[in-house]
Order: structure tokens, then sequence, then C-alpha cells
């Protein structure tokens, strides 16, 4: 997310954003796991920096006997939450190799261990209404230029009445700066800007890529991906998360959301 009006704002298509961030993911798999591990949990469902937890909210309504998918599952904790509290088959999968190899890691260790498949959530390698829900916790979405493809292709994995939950960075937040403090209460940047965020090494390659959508966005890609909109969750902040990540903060979750979760079905 962008820091300042105009830093790192710039075009990026499919194939840049998809090189930028594999590369990305794969490089900072390890520093990220070491920053964000004891939040996230080895064997827990957490929806996002709020802390609110599948156990909490049962977006899923998972039920034994399904087959679920999970969508850049990155080192698979959601996946372990599910296959520890419910009789069910969990795929999840990742873009990059580098989150998989710690996501293998974690299995070893936990002895909780989902099967961890390397694909691209524009192109999954399943046949149609091949699971009964699929998810994502801050996965996918935000890091393709075409998030519409990736309803299309949700629905085309699920089977009817099938459903897709995904949580994201609220739409609002991109109207200001990614500051945890109350500098980053101020909006200094056009909500309906849709141009992506983009980090960049000294040659002008992209290194980092992150695409903006606003709320209507949103509904009218899930609509036209063939799925329905049952509900938009946007969760509070509690008055028992005390910790910041990144510009996700306290001081900023009283004051406006910092995640949005949408709940949709597959007619």
């Amino acid at each position: 997310m962008p820091v300042s009006d105009d830093v790192g704002r710039r075009t990026a298509d499919t194939g840049e954003t998809h090189s930028a961030n594999r590369a990305w993911w794969d490089g900072e798999a390890a520093e990220y796991y070491a920053e964000h591990g004891a939040f996230l949990g080895d064997d827990e469902f957490v929806w996002g920096p709020e802390g609110w937890t599948e156990e909490m909210l049962d977006l899923l309504r998972a039920s034994s006997g399904q087959r679920i998918l999970e969508i850049g599952a990155g080192a698979g904790q959601c996946a372990r939450w599910l296959m520890r509290h419910h009789e069910v088959e969990v795929v999840a999968s990742d873009l990059s190799a580098g989150m998989l190899r710690v996501g293998l890691e974690v299995s070893e260790r936990t002895g909780v261990a989902p099967p961890l498949l390397q694909c691209d959530g524009l192109a999954l390698p399943f046949g149609d209404a091949s699971f009964d829900t699929v998810f994502t916790a801050y996965g996918v979405v935000p890091f393709v230029a075409d998030s519409s493809a990736v309803m299309a292709e949700v629905a085309r994995v699920l089977r009817p009445g099938g459903r897709f939950v995904f949580s994201t960075t609220h739409p609002i937040r991109w109207a200001f700066a990614d500051d945890p403090t109350e500098a980053g209460l101020t909006a200094r940047l056009s909500y309906f800007d849709r141009t992506p965020y983009v980090e960049s090494d000294d040659s002008g390659r992209a290194t980092y890529v992150e695409h903006h959508r606003t709320m209507g966005d949103r509904i009218r890609e899930i609509v036209a991906g063939g799925l329905v909109l049952e509900d938009v969750v946007e969760p509070e902040w509690p008055q028992d998360n005390t910790s910041s990540w990144g510009g996700w903060s306290p001081t900023r979750g009283a004051v406006i959301p910092g995640t949005a979760i949408f709940v949709c079905r597959r007619p």
C-alpha cells in the first residue's frame, strides 16, 4: 500500500504482476513467517490483522465430508485448522514455492500436513465443480491484475451451492496513507484511482504489485463471475488486540475498517 500520494503508483499488467509477486513471496517467505507466524499461528485460521478467526465467525460453515480448496494459502495455517476441527478434505495452494516450503516445514513440525500445491489462482488445475468450498485469507485477490478472472475461475471449480469466502484489504484504505498512527487517518488519495501500487528495483522492474478495486468493483466482479454475494463482513478492531500490522493498528481500526470479507455462493 502507498505511503505517500504518488509513490509507487503506475500500471502493471498480468504478466508483470505475476512475475513480481511470485518472486517477492519466494524471497520474503521465511522472513514473513518469522515476523507474523506468532500472530497467525501454525494451525490457526485468522481472517485478517484484526485477529478475527474462523472459529469466531464460522463463515465457511464447514461440515464433515466436504472438499475444500484454499488459494493463496501461504504456509497453510488455515488448512491445518480445518483439518484439526472438521472431517474435511483440504488442499492448500499458493503461487509461491517459497511459502509452500515454509508450509512443509510447519507441517513436519506440527504433524498436521494438508496437501500443498503450487499453482496460479487464475488457472486452477482442477476440474469443474470439484470443491464444496473455496477460500482465501488475504491471498490472491489483491495480488493479480485481473481479479474478475479469479472470481470466474473459483466459480468454475465450485459445485452448485458451494461457498467462496475471501478477505482482502478494505477498499477504503486505499484513500489513506499506509501509516498506523493518526497520520494515517487523513485521506490523501482518490478512492476511485485504481492505479496499482508497484515497488520497483533500480532498473524499474516491478518487485511487488498490489491492485485496488472499489467496493462496487468487487461486487460487480463477484456477480459477473457467476457467484451470488451473500454477505460483506467489515470486522471491527477488538479491544484486546493491541498489535499493529503494517498500516493496520488499533488507532486506525477504531475509526475505519481495515478488512473486508466477502461471502459468496455459486447458485
